[in-house]
């Protein structure tokens, strides 16, 4: 227990608003595992913030589990990770009000994340799309988080986090830790597969774009075969072949070599099929394990309920030692 004390404290919450694909493993959840022995950490799923977009309840619900499932195929271990679902820890919600409370419309408005929704959500610009920061600052400062695991899209919402810490801090007395971003040793940055100048996304209308952390080895396949490249067959590493660059990090990420290493392995080959098919067979031998594991877990309806539930357990435990200072400091 004294050892679980020294340890800082990491935390990461991750949308159910879509299947999760290879970019959220290599790009977030891998990074997640590395963490478990060196920091003290949570790691939760985000449904709270999933409704500012309209769901379907079931839909909803179903990657709520799956997000929790992919977490543990991934590697996280419950046993020395407290896994969570947001909605279940009620402090999340009740946090957010309070800092509502002494957060400027301005402010929000100004948030570079807002002005995107807004112009791509224009049917359903509700007031949870505006206000979507103050809770992700609840969900960090609930648990007196230390680091973040953040991308560089996500460092503007660790500063409002850290703006909305020192404010009430300013105003009622230090409560609240300011959390630092902890950037991942290893980063990838894993693009489209149809259009290598965006983002893999889970929210492509095209199939074709992604890769599911659960595609079978076919799918896999079939996907990575019809990935862009371009029409140099010129076995390079620029930024003038966007596809084939994105191909190669990919490689690059899943083995362990650079780049560089990658061009030389493969530059005196037939081609890109060539490529393409010894990077199909590696994704597959590395992420059919974490598939086999995830459709066991969703399967097994009683452990996930049995880790949903003691992890919930263990995140009230600490987040209600927060909101409780929180609630004496504001006179409740």
């Amino acid at each position: 227990m004294g050892e679980q004390q020294t340890k800082k404290m990491a935390l990461s919450l991750v949308q159910p608003s879509g299947d999760l694909t290879i970019g959220n493993y290599l790009g977030a959840i891998r990074n997640f595992v590395a963490l478990q022995d060196e920091y003290t950490c949570f790691f939760g799923v985000a449904n709270l913030h999933a409704i500012t977009v309209t769901q379907k309840a079931a839909d909803l619900r179903r990657r709520t589990r799956e997000v929790l499932a992919t977490f543990m195929a991934c590697g996280l271990d419950p046993a020395r990770t407290t896994l969570f679902v947001q909605s279940d820890v009620h402090e999340h919600a009740e946090l957010a009000w309070v800092l509502n409370s002494i957060t400027s419309v301005g402010q929000l408005q100004r948030m570079t994340q807002f002005k995107e929704k807004a112009a791509t959500h224009a049917d359903n610009l509700n007031s949870a799309l505006l206000t979507y920061p103050v809770l992700m600052a609840a969900d960090i400062l609930l648990y007196q988080t230390d680091y973040v695991p953040v991308g560089e899209d996500q460092k503007q919402h660790l500063e409002f986090t850290r703006d909305t810490a020192e404010r009430f801090n300013s105003r009622y007395s230090d409560t609240f830790k300011l959390p630092e971003p902890l950037m991942p040793k290893i980063s990838a940055r894993v693009m489209s597969l149809k259009n290598p100048q965006i983002k893999m996304s889970k929210s492509d209308p095209d199939e074709n774009a992604y890769i599911l952390i659960r595609d079978d080895a076919d799918a896999i396949r079939r996907k990575i075969a019809r990935a862009v490249t371009d029409s140099e067959y010129h076995f390079a590493y620029t930024e003038a072949q966007p596809g084939l660059k994105n191909l190669i990090d990919l490689y690059a990420s899943f083995s362990g070599f650079t780049p560089q290493d990658v061009v030389e392995k493969f530059r005196d080959g037939n081609g890109y099929a060539t490529f393409k098919a010894a990077l199909a067979e590696l994704i597959v031998e590395k992420m059919t394990p974490i598939r086999e594991r995830f459709l066991q877990l969703m399967d097994d309806t009683a452990e996930l309920d049995a880790i949903r539930a003691a992890g919930a357990e263990a995140a009230s435990r600490v987040a209600r030692r927060t909101l409780s200072k929180v609630y004496r400091k504001v006179g409740f």
